[in-house]
């Protein structure tokens, strides 16, 4: 379990799953199997499976610590939860060592003082609850929970996300709506900060209310990326969405604008979903960028 300093800050993968996800086929439209021609190092199998040929996809949370703050950065898909949305069956009924994991980076869910949920996709909500005694409650009693104001508004809307996603409602029944009911929930808006050295960032596209984390402390800078990146093929094409990008064109617009930060800024980036080593940086190309993961 590799922790890396920024500053006042650290940063911890706490992992829930690693497993070969979606074909890249499936998961970009436009996919092209040039891009492997062109940039071998996405073929190796700590992104792509050698055996499936599916990209390797990690759920994890990030814990970020201070002086006086432990934070967890989405929250994965959660134990004991009924998913049956098709392609998303492998996310039905987990039972992961997640919280084990936690306690191992020195972490009991009573430490952790804030959750920020980057969106409230199906992935990145699932552990801020937990089943007990029949009823979900918050998994972190303490904690402030950060949801994007434009990004609740947008799933409890009648004509929101649930109309493009209808899966996601039981997400929104088990993992969103009882943090809130528990009175646990700050509602947040583009640029806010919460607290010194951390803010977000609207990054619409993906979802209508998207936010991306933005960290920086003495001369370090880095990006939690929620879904603005699903996989390190996107840092080379920028133009591939996912089949799960609500608004096209704003989720490639998003896309250029944090990989051009990133790569002005040397700022890490710490995507959701990344295969090992799971962060790394955003370097120019002569034409697009590349990830160049982080050395171990």
């Amino acid at each position: 379990m590799h922790t890396i300093a920024l500053g006042a800050f650290t940063v911890t993968r706490i992992e829930e799953m690693l497993t070969p996800g979606f074909d890249p086929g499936f998961l970009f439209p436009a996919y092209d199997d040039a891009i492997l021609t062109r940039n071998p190092e996405l073929a190796e199998p700590n992104f792509l499976d050698p055996a499936s040929r599916r990209l390797m996809s990690s759920m994890h949370s990030w814990l970020i610590r201070t002086d006086r703050h432990v934070i967890l950065v989405d929250t994965g898909c959660g134990n004991h939860k009924e998913r049956h949305t098709p392609g998303f069956e492998r996310f039905h009924m987990l039972d992961k060592p997640y919280l084990r994991n936690l306690a191992a980076a020195g972490v009991q869910p009573e430490d952790v003082t804030l959750v920020i949920n980057t969106h409230l996709h199906i992935d990145h909500v699932g552990w801020n609850t937990q089943l007990v005694d029949g009823r979900w409650v918050p998994t972190f009693p303490n904690a402030r929970y950060i949801y994007g104001a434009q990004e609740f508004k947008h799933w409890r809307s009648p004509d929101g996300g649930l109309i493009g996603m209808p899966g996601n409602g039981p997400v929104m029944e088990d993992s969103v709506l009882p943090v809130w009911e528990a009175g646990q929930v700050e509602l947040i808006e583009d640029g806010d900060r919460i607290l010194d050295g951390l803010s977000v960032e609207l990054a619409p596209g993906h979802t209508a209310g998207q936010m991306f984390v933005r960290l920086e402390s003495d001369r370090h800078a880095a990006y939690f990326t929620g879904d603005c990146l699903h996989q390190p093929m996107q840092v080379a094409r920028p133009d591939w969405n996912s089949r799960f990008c609500e608004d096209q064109a704003q989720a490639v617009a998003t896309r250029r604008r944090l990989l051009d930060n990133a790569a002005d800024r040397g700022a890490l980036v710490f995507p959701a979903h990344f295969g090992a080593p799971h962060t790394g940086f955003v370097r120019r190309t002569a034409e697009t960028f590349r990830f160049e993961p982080l050395a171990a």
